[in-house]
């Protein structure tokens, strides 16, 4: 009886989730249309999208970057976009004004061109005399207040005098640059983050600390800084192997209506123009809805999670998923290889049971990777509670990582 009504419920899933995915696909050609005249109308011009294979170009110092998810994702209606290619003139990548979407608050308003500007730092600890630096790296859709809020608050005063703590916003997200003209490679994140951070402070000696996408791009810089990475912690890394582009997308975002994790992924995913939506509606209106949130809590908690996971572009977002996340298993391949061969730094590896986002499959197969790398799996967290909620843990988890690498 009771696998007959599993199989029930995954059957009614599944066909709920065609009809929806179905309607989504219509929805996103659709407003594909909406947003290019609203585009004509408010700015003169209309910018390009992903709805056609040859509507975006690449510079080709990049391209090797690029992820194929960017193309081809719908099935149906694909080229309804293309209506418009005769109508209007489109627009050049680049410029430093915000979209009409996207939220040009204080916060937000970095709004250059990546070669002109630096990713904003948070640093704190020793910022005079430090031996060591620690890199902390946030993950998706998120920013620097994710790990101070969290773990920079619970740090001991022995850590603090000896380290010097340096949290970083990536490239398009929280307080850092959004440039239009922007890819947002993994080369382009590594190497604003080496000149924001890493030559522009003298780190010489660090340990690397990084969740979910940060972790990709941890291991990045870990490869092109061999003799200067201490150790290395992950959390909840993104690690699909065999899995090319298309694979992991299909992981990430399974395009189904259960659970919500799923559907609000595929939605991040595979719909350009409906995640835009969502960033009109949520992130250009972010400081509304924390407003809203002080006024219905009484001002009780805090809402340092608004700007963490509401100040960042479509733009931003949209191509770092897709260029780190979904184009990331042959070169993750690549920088585990050089940190099992040519490094010795310490890795350890932390990872939330109940994470339906990024399965714990992904730091099993990362740990058989590097066999010297310490997994810890915590136990009735999820992708986000496994730093928020137990920080003060995890502060005293990092402090032991980093003293345990001093001795070695």
């Amino acid at each position: 009886m009771g696998m007959s009504v599993a199989l029930l419920g995954r059957s009614l899933t599944t066909a709920i989730s065609f009809v929806v995915f179905a309607i989504l696909d219509l929805l996103d050609a659709v407003l594909c249309i909406v947003y290019k005249l609203v585009d004509l109308a408010v700015e003169g011009e209309w910018r390009h999208c992903y709805c056609f294979p040859s509507a975006v170009s690449v510079n080709s110092c990049v391209v090797d970057s690029v992820s194929d998810t960017l193309h081809r994702r719908h099935s149906l209606l694909p080229l309804l976009a293309s209506v418009l290619k005769a109508v209007a003139k489109p627009a050049k990548r680049g410029g430093c004004a915000p979209r009409w979407s996207d939220c040009s608050c204080k916060t937000c308003s970095g709004w250059t061109h990546a070669g002109d500007a630096l990713l904003h730092l948070h640093a704190e600890g020793n910022l005079e005399s430090a031996d060591e630096d620690v890199v902390f790296i946030h993950g998706f859709i998120s920013s620097s207040v994710f790990w101070t809020e969290t773990v920079f608050k619970e740090m001991s005063a022995q850590a603090r005098a000896r380290y010097r703590l340096l949290a970083v916003d990536l490239l398009g997200f929280g307080r850092s640059p959004k440039p239009e003209e922007s890819m947002y490679t993994i080369r382009e994140h590594v190497a604003m983050i080496e000149r924001s951070v890493l030559q522009r402070h003298g780190v010489r000696r660090f340990h690397l600390v990084a969740h979910s996408l940060g972790s990709v791009l941890a291991l990045a810089i870990a490869a092109r800084h061999r003799g200067a990475v201490l150790s290395i912690t992950l959390i909840a890394p993104p690690y699909f192997p065999g899995e090319g582009g298309w694979g992991v997308m299909r992981k990430v975002a399974p395009r189904r209506v259960w659970p919500p994790m799923d559907m609000a992924a595929s939605m991040a995913c595979w719909y350009e123009h409906v995640s835009r939506t969502i960033c009109l509606v949520i992130c250009r209106q972010h400081r509304l809805w924390e407003a809203v949130f002080r006024l219905i809590t009484m001002n009780r908690y805090k809402t340092f999670l608004f700007e963490g996971f509401m100040c960042h572009s479509h733009n931003a977002a949209w191509h770092t998923l897709h260029n780190v996340i979904c184009n990331n298993t042959d070169k993750m391949d690549y920088y585990l290889d050089i940190l099992r061969e040519q490094l010795k730094c310490d890795v350890n590896i932390f990872h939330g049971q109940g994470d339906k986002l990024i399965p714990l499959e992904c730091s099993y197969a990362l740990q058989s990777k590097i066999p010297r790398a310490s997994l810890r799996v915590i136990h009735d967290k999820d992708h986000i509670t496994v730093v928020v909620g137990r920080q003060k843990i995890l502060a005293m988890e990092l402090e032991k990582i980093w003293s345990i690498a001093k001795k070695q």
